[in-house]
């Protein structure tokens, strides 16, 4: 039978939000390699500079929460439109950056941006789509996640040999103005559904500061005393009492929340929302491991190893189309079954930590698991939106959106702390990163019996507990890959 060719409306506005997100992503994958010239040039330490990504971050973390609430009160168009904008404002201001301090806060202005762009994308493509062929509609989506990672840390090795690092913010601008005309062309208008409601003050007082403290606490975990570092345990420990009392606060609120909560009952969501953490942890925590395995251990430069890790994420590309037709024929269930199981043999490889300088079956291992990446995030994605209607995939694409965030943190943290303490105990470097290595097998092959919980093919549409759901005009959003602190482990 005949593959039914995709609306024309869903191509036009899938086309139009993917321009604008490659400038979110290409900055994030250009940025990770630019530390250590930032610091340079700017004459501070990269501990300091190390504030360039967390200030990021968690500007990123605080505006992800608002973004249904914008959605309902302004409409996709003007969300998306304002949003990029303020990444452009942002990104110019980088540009002409004086000191590391005015960096740091141009960068929490881009973040702002950048928040309410993710959850905005992928929620506007979703609800334009209606539900139908959602495995391909996210290849689409997520291209940008797709292809960051490969062209990213290859045009910023570029920049930055041949210009200016100012130019690492200012080859956004191109991005961010095709982006915006696209969006003002071919994106629907129209008001929000709700442009009366209200703002959950009380919620955005007890989520926003909890996320930003349990994201800070992970951040500086990474540094020398891990856990046991009281700007780490402390933020830690604020932001889960913080996140309690809006948990107790959004499930009284009902309809009137920040975020709907009571979504996490739906079947599709919580084990959605639950694999995306994990697949973050395993994510983020290899995209820790694998540089300073490469320059640690087999003793590469940072360009050595950037070029290795492309095939990475050419696997990542390769997988694209063929997971998105799949997706849409058996369901997201065994894809991303199959897609984890995948990621455990290109990982596994590692655990082993082999000594030679130059070995092939990495380079085959790397692409493999890139492959395995691909068939995992895109069926979670559609997964966490497969029974929802209305208004409930904007409050999915905000938990799914901060799963994928904490999980990623959590994951850098959580390896940056196990190799230190094996590295602290007298472990040689090569055993520390086969013991990290294994600890991330183990993760991603737990994420194999839990993808079985994933929603069956021709799942029906379910309500979460008595969740409104208004018929949803065409709005808003998509993931996108945000970078991961930088640490460094060496023996002695």
């Amino acid at each position: 039978m005949a593959t039914e060719k995709l609306d024309r409306t869903v191509v036009r506005t899938a086309t139009a939000l993917v321009i604008g997100a490659l400038a979110v992503v290409f900055d994030t994958t250009i940025l990770s390699i630019a530390l250590h010239a930032l610091a340079t040039d700017l004459h501070t330490d990269v501990a300091h500079i190390q504030w360039v990504t967390t200030g990021y971050l968690l500007a990123l973390a605080a505006t992800v929460p608002l973004s249904a609430w914008c959605l309902a009160r302004f409409g996709g168009k003007r969300v998306w439109m304002t949003a990029l904008g303020i990444f452009l404002l942002g990104s110019v201001l980088c540009g002409f950056a004086w000191d590391a301090d005015s960096l740091i806060a141009f960068r929490v202005l881009q973040g702002v941006g950048g928040g309410l762009m993710l959850p905005v994308m992928t929620t506007m493509v979703i609800e334009v789509a209606g539900g139908r062929q959602l495995g391909r509609v996210s290849a689409i989506v997520g291209l940008p996640a797709m292809a960051g990672p490969i062209l990213g840390p290859v045009l910023g090795g570029l920049i930055l040999a041949l210009g200016d690092w100012r130019w690492v913010f200012w080859v956004n601008i191109p991005f961010c103005l095709v982006g915006l005309l696209l969006a003002w062309r071919m994106l629907v208008g129209g008001p929000g559904r709700d442009p009366r409601r209200r703002l959950d003050i009380v919620g955005v007082v007890l989520l926003v500061p909890g996320l930003v403290g349990i994201l800070l606490g992970l951040s500086d975990s990474v540094l020398q005393g891990g856990f046991a570092r009281t700007d780490a345990w402390l933020p830690l420990a604020l932001g889960a009492v913080l996140l309690a009392g809006f948990t107790g606060w959004a499930l009284q609120r009902r309809d009137t929340a920040l975020v709907d909560l009571r979504l996490l009952k739906v079947r599709s969501v919580w084990s959605g929302s639950s694999l995306l953490f994990l697949s973050g942890v395993v994510l983020y925590g290899a995209m820790l491991l694998l540089p300073l395995f490469y320059q640690q251990v087999r003793g590469l430069d940072a360009l050595g190893a950037g070029f290795l890790l492309v095939s990475q994420g050419l696997g990542t590309l390769a997988s694209r189309g063929l997971v998105g037709r799949l997706t849409d024929r058996i369901g997201t269930r065994w894809v991303a079954v199959a897609g984890f199981v995948i990621v455990t043999v290109g990982t596994l490889p590692f655990a082993f930590a082999p000594s030679a300088a130059f070995d092939p079956l990495l380079i085959v291992a790397l692409f493999v698991r890139g492959f395995g990446l691909g068939a995992v995030t895109m069926p979670l994605m559609v997964a966490s939106y497969q029974q929802l209607q209305g208004e409930q995939i904007a409050h999915s694409s905000i938990l799914t959106r901060t799963a994928q965030q904490l999980g990623g943190a959590f994951g850098t943290a959580v390896f940056a702390v196990l190799l230190q303490a094996a590295v602290a105990g007298g472990a040689s470097l090569s055993a520390a990163f086969g013991a990290s290595f294994w600890v991330a097998t183990a993760l991603t092959a737990l994420c194999v019996a839990i993808a079985f919980v994933l929603p069956a093919p021709g799942a029906a549409p379910a309500q979460a507990a008595g969740a409104a759901t208004p018929p949803a005009p065409a709005t808003s959003g998509a993931p996108a890959t945000s970078g991961a602190p930088a640490t460094e482990v060496r023996a002695g």
